[in-house]
């Protein structure tokens, strides 16, 4: 247990209080005995709410439960099961046509459609680039990636292959062709580029043209008869092209061109939910220090490359001159939106009055909420937001209730703070059933500071399964795709948003592409997101924000949804069907293939997580390939085999079995780390006891959330080394 400092009958973390005293509460204007007597009140006001919500959730999944044990294994009535969840609260009605009202909604939100970016926040290193991720060359994405084929001496060599190299020009150049095109004939013929009379000018040896759409070009810098850079728009987003004959690559093209850089990420979610292993107030503080330095603009992180070591900064803005002459400036860091945690877990790194753990999403709000402040007001300000606001996500949120609930602190949070009522927006997390069911009604209760709406796949089926899991043995993992739910899942968040006025206003979201070094796949898959009408799609790494950036200058995101306003392509009662398989049709080795994939990626995940608090990482999969997995795809994972077992699909000796024999498997695959600690052949570490307990007894956690169990090992693993030591962050 951490020391601890009494302030104001709250028992604070001593890293906690100091870090609110010394680096959060300076330069903002608020006392320091005034924080923390409104901070608790706040927590003892919301506390008691946030544990009725859970004791709700339980409730109603007893209640579905016994429905299921009801029917004895007879087919599910359509009619009678939407009655049965209206009856019980679960299904609540839906309001009638509005549209949201949110205010002061900066533009990358309200109307630039692009890549989104998810990153830990405890990284200060991946943070730093993520938010620098605003701008990718598309060269060096082309280039490191399998965009650009093997094949035909293209190769990956241990120096610059300039056969590889000319791919990656052309592969640019046809970008340019298809996207900045000119009046006449390709970029690939371009000499020479220039500026006059506000105009671009492309010299060829055939004479001169110019932009097929004038209106394209948006500035330059350098002067107008010899640029360094020229920068164009696109439905939206910015293109720069980089010149310098004196470049190793700009001296082989005709035109100089060395690069050219795409607008990537446009927005970035700095997460302090999924991707973290955040068990205890260090952890935490690590966290909040980051997100605090960040709206400072201070945050920097020594890196190591090619045998340098260097210090990363965040990027400053991008000065240009625009065509009429005027200056034009261009944000030069990603805007930054934080995720805090959802309701279910608390934290000892402050205690209320009767010594009990705080729910973790209040401190969230209060600690991150106090950070954000300094890119309101003082010295720092307008780092972040043009706009004065704050975007918060907000995960894990069953029901209208439970975002009334968050919008409620949010609201107590600003007067706390001294902000203006509706700084702090919020991004819904539509990621659990009962919020997919009551999408509508959700967004109402938020109407009037609501952003951001974002299908996640993997925690929506993770819930899918808990909440049906006496229905019946689910359909296979890979199957669950071509589930009539998610089609009418993804459909409808579209829709819905669309329907509520979202679009110029809010963000509709889609959700990451999991294969990191699988970057010719994304190209040619990922497009189906701004198809789809979202305004921005998750990616793992800026490398992939500059690749899926490609997609929003073929889609024109604003058209698309254009297109869809209006429409309902699907019914509840598609949402409401649930995915039961036909086990009797699997033979036997596609059992076991199933079991073995999923205890291999939950393992792999979970040792990794226990015994380094990574939450976030490549793991290989039992076949070698690096799929990004946090705490999303462990939850799917565990409940996965959870539903199996209970239905008899596979047996408990099949599950003991299939872990020890994937352990040596996951350990074989890290056996490169010196630091790692095989879980084979003693089957008694920390993280093996974890992922055993996860799914042996994932039907008994909570909504199927792998928290309780990763935060109790972790955290023994981290204090004591003994996994039925005290348990320094447990659920409400």
């Amino acid at each position: 247990m951490p020391n601890y400092v009494n302030a104001s009958g709250l028992s604070v973390a001593e890293e906690l209080y100091a870090f609110v005293r010394d680096e959060a509460l300076p330069g903002i204007g608020m006392a320091e005995n005034a924080f923390w007597a409104q901070a608790a009140e706040v927590i003892g006001h919301f506390s008691p709410l946030v544990s009725e919500l859970l004791d709700i959730r339980d409730l109603l999944q007893q209640q579905i439960d016994e429905y299921y044990r009801s029917l004895g294994g007879a087919p599910v009535d359509p009619d009678a099961y939407e009655d049965f969840l209206r009856s019980i609260g679960y299904l609540v009605e839906v309001p009638g046509d509005f549209a949201i009202t949110t205010g002061k909604v900066d533009p990358e939100i309200a109307t630039i459609s692009g890549p989104q970016l998810v990153v830990p926040l405890l990284n200060a290193r991946f943070a730093t680039n993520a938010a620098n991720a605003r701008w990718g060359s598309l060269y060096d994405a082309l280039y490191g990636t399998d965009v650009i084929d093997q094949a035909q001496g293209c190769g990956q060599t241990a120096g610059y292959n300039p056969l590889r190299g000319a791919a990656v020009v052309a592969r640019g150049q046809k970008f340019l062709d298809e996207h900045l095109t000119l009046a006449d004939g390709s970029h690939a013929a371009v000499v020479a580029y220039r500026i006059a009379d506000g105009a671009l000018v492309a010299e060829t040896n055939d004479g001169t043209t110019e932009l097929a759409k004038p209106s394209q070009l948006a500035g330059y810098q350098g002067t107008g008869a010899d640029p360094e850079a020229l920068l164009f728009v696109h439905n939206g987003l910015h293109v720069e092209i980089q010149i310098d004959r004196g470049h190793p690559i700009g001296s082989a093209d005709p035109a100089g061109v060395k690069d050219i850089v795409l607008e990537s990420a446009i927005t970035t979610i700095m997460d302090l939910e999924d991707s973290v292993a955040a068990v205890d107030a260090e952890d935490k503080v690590t966290g909040y220090r980051n997100w605090l330095q960040l709206m400072q603009g201070t945050l920097t992180a020594d890196m190591a490359k090619d045998g340098r070591t260097f210090n990363r900064r965040l990027n400053p803005d991008r000065v240009y001159t625009a065509p009429d002459g005027s200056e034009l400036t261009l944000a030069g860091r990603s805007l930054l939106l934080i995720r805090q945690v959802g309701h279910l877990m608390t934290s000892d790194a402050v205690l209320d009055a009767s010594g009990k753990p705080v729910p973790e999403g209040i401190l969230d709000a209060l600690f991150t909420g106090l950070g954000s402040v300094h890119d309101i007001r003082g010295q720092h300000a307008g780092h972040n937001s043009r706009t004065g606001s704050v975007y918060v996500v907000k995960p894990k949120m069953h029901g209208p209730r439970e975002i009334a609930v968050a919008c409620a602190l949010f609201a107590r949070t600003e007067a706390m703070l001294g902000l203006d009522p509706l700084t702090l927006k919020i991004g819904i997390m539509d990621e659990e059933r009962r919020t997919s069911a009551n999408l509508k009604a959700c967004i109402w209760q938020a109407r009037d500071r609501v952003a951001f709406i974002n299908t996640g796949f993997l925690d929506r089926t993770g819930d899918e399964i808990h909440t049906s899991m006496l229905a019946g043995p689910m359909v296979r993992k890979a199957d669950m795709r071509q589930s009539s739910w998610i089609a009418a899942y993804e459909d409808a968040n579209v829709d819905i948003g669309l329907e509520c006025g979202f679009s110029g206003r809010a963000q509709i979201g889609k959700g990451m592409w999991a294969a990191p070094d699988n970057m010719a796949d994304m190209l040619a898959d990922k497009v189906s997101h701004p198809l789809a009408g979202a305004d921005c799609a998750w990616v793992p790494s800026p490398t992939a924000a500059t690749l899926h950036a490609i997609h929003y200058h073929q889609v024109d995101v604003d058209a698309r949804q254009a297109e869809l306003a209006g429409k309902r392509r699907s019914s509840l009662r598609q949402l409401l069907t649930v995915p039961v398989g036909e086990p009797s049709s699997w033979a036997a080795d596609a059992r076991s293939n199933e079991l073995d994939n999923n205890i291999q990626s939950t393992l792999g995940y979970i040792v990794r997580w226990v015994n380094d608090g990574v939450g976030c990482s490549k793991v290989p999969d039992i076949h070698g390939t690096a799929l990004m997995e946090d705490r999303a795809t462990c939850r799917i994972s565990s409940q996965h085999i959870a539903n199996w077992l209970l239905h008899g699909v596979v047996t408990h000796e099949q599950v003991e079995a299939s872990l020890r024999r994937m352990a040596a498997i996951v350990d074989e695959q890290n056996a490169a780390d010196p630091a790692y600690l095989p879980m084979s052949p003693s089957f008694d570490t920390d993280a093996f006891l974890a992922a055993r307990e996860l799914v042996l007894d994932g039907a008994a956690q909570p909504s199927g959330y792998t928290e309780p169990v990763l935060h109790r090992y972790r955290s023994a693993h981290k204090h004591t080394g003994n996994p039925s030591g005290s348990q320094q962050v447990t659920p409400v």
